[in-house]
């Protein structure tokens, strides 16, 4: 049975920021450090850290929302994609996101679940440090 994750985190930044990090290839690869194709486009395509984790770009709120499609490599062929929600909104010190992740499967709950912040959002701290 497929599981949800939520999660929040605040960045000392704004939420627009945050969303442009998100859906700019050339940053969001920089602050994860890995291969990223995406556009602020409904229906284009997203990849990351070389192919392992894609998605479709489902409906945008600039500044303020991005839904997708997504999945990683471990997702069997037969799971149908989760769902990625980021909100960003203001909040005491910069910036909060809120990452609601649903139906993600089993088999990967617990890597998805831990990589959010091993992949995500401690390089991103780092990353908006420099910037």
């Amino acid at each position: 049975m497929a599981k949800n994750i939520f999660q929040k985190v605040t960045f000392p930044t704004t939420p627009e920021r945050l969303y442009n990090l998100y859906l700019s290839a050339k940053e969001h690869g920089a602050a994860t450090g890995g291969d990223v194709r995406i556009e602020k486009k409904v229906g284009s395509a997203f990849k990351a850290f070389g192919g392992m984790l894609s998605g479709k770009i489902l409906h945008l709120i600039p500044g303020r929302m991005i839904v997708q499609t997504w999945r990683s490599a471990k997702f069997y062929k037969s799971d149908p994609d989760s769902i990625l929600i980021l909100s960003f909104s203001k909040a005491r010190g910069g910036a909060q996101l809120e990452l609601s992740h649903l139906q993600v499967p089993n088999q990967d709950y617990v890597g998805v679940k831990t990589g959010w912040p091993a992949y995500y959002w401690k390089p991103w701290a780092q990353y908006l440090k420099k910037k």
